[in-house]
């Protein structure tokens, strides 16, 4: 090997990732939520072709892999992505790039989950990339409580909600069709002949809606739920839900305040996970509502 760890180290920084056991570097190049036109597919197409070893892959995150370009050409890929006005990176000790499940167009989709996360990558991965964290900081936005896209296992996972209500007329038909229909089997029968919704077993899916003849399930505007501190890994921790459900309006506020509390609390290397174990969730909930 003539190239040297701290040329490998400066590489990633950049996006470039070091193919073990050779002098080849896989470019990373940052996708809208795992979403391409034609007009980039036909430009990875090209630049695989022309630098790498002629695949494309996709990561974790939804961004865009060409392996196999040799060290010696990196300067010239890196300006050729500047003239398609493509970005490499998504590495460090930042926001990482966004990513969403295709709630936008899912039946079960509860909000536009595809435009949400462009404009958390455009706020907080473009807006924040020069802020330095004390790690990496993931982002997940799902459409429903299917949790396709696991957004509970992110740094932060942002989940689209809609809260059913009963109309006080509601019949109590004995054969119920919202209670059969519901897959948490939070619609109740009660024993003086009304039914209920178990805020302890719904999760807010929808599912309900429509399925009353008479029209008594009603749903309030979509809205969201808030997990913080997952984590997937060597050390796996389930994100702990915010106790409120938040709207759109109030989202992005929330995550300037946990962006920041977590740039102020967090030591060095320390993961967004372990600030919440050892602030404890209460003072965390206290911290993030005191402005917000």
């Amino acid at each position: 090997m003539t190239i040297t760890e701290q040329s490998i180290k400066a590489l990633k920084a950049e996006g470039f990732l070091h193919n073990r056991g050779t002098e080849d570097f896989s470019a990373r190049i940052i996708t809208g939520n795992g979403t391409m036109g034609a007009e980039m597919l036909s430009h990875l197409s090209h630049l695989s072709e022309t630098y790498g070893n002629g695949t494309v892959s996709l990561t974790s995150r939804l961004t865009i892999e060409i392996p196999g370009i040799p060290y010696s050409r990196i300067p010239a890929f890196r300006d050729e992505v500047a003239s398609l006005s493509l970005t490499t990176g998504g590495t460090g000790a930042k926001v990482r790039p966004v990513v969403a499940c295709k709630g936008s167009k899912c039946i079960y989709g509860l909000v536009d989950t595809q435009c949400l996360a462009q404009r958390i990558h455009t706020t907080f991965y473009e807006g924040w990339h020069e802020v330095p964290l004390p790690h990496k900081f993931k982002i997940a936005v799902g459409g429903c409580p299917n949790s396709c896209i696991k957004p509970e296992l992110n740094d932060l996972g942002i989940v689209g909600q809609k809260v059913m209500h009963l109309d006080s007329e509601c019949k109590a038909c004995r054969r119920c069709l919202s209670e059969s229909s519901c897959p948490m089997g939070a619609i109740k029968h009660l024993e003086d002949g009304k039914r209920c919704i178990d805020r302890n077993l719904c999760n807010n899916c929808s599912r309900c809606l429509d399925t009353c003849p008479f029209g008594k399930i009603i749903g309030e505007e979509p809205c969201y739920k808030m997990y913080l501190g997952g984590r997937w890994g060597k050390q796996k921790r389930y994100g702990t839900a915010l106790p409120s459900l938040y709207s759109e309006a109030q989202l992005f506020p929330l995550i300037t305040r946990i962006l920041n509390l977590y740039k102020e609390a967090g030591r060095p290397g320390e993961r967004f996970a372990s600030v919440v174990e050892r602030l404890g969730m209460d003072h965390t909930v206290r911290l993030l509502h005191e402005t917000v």
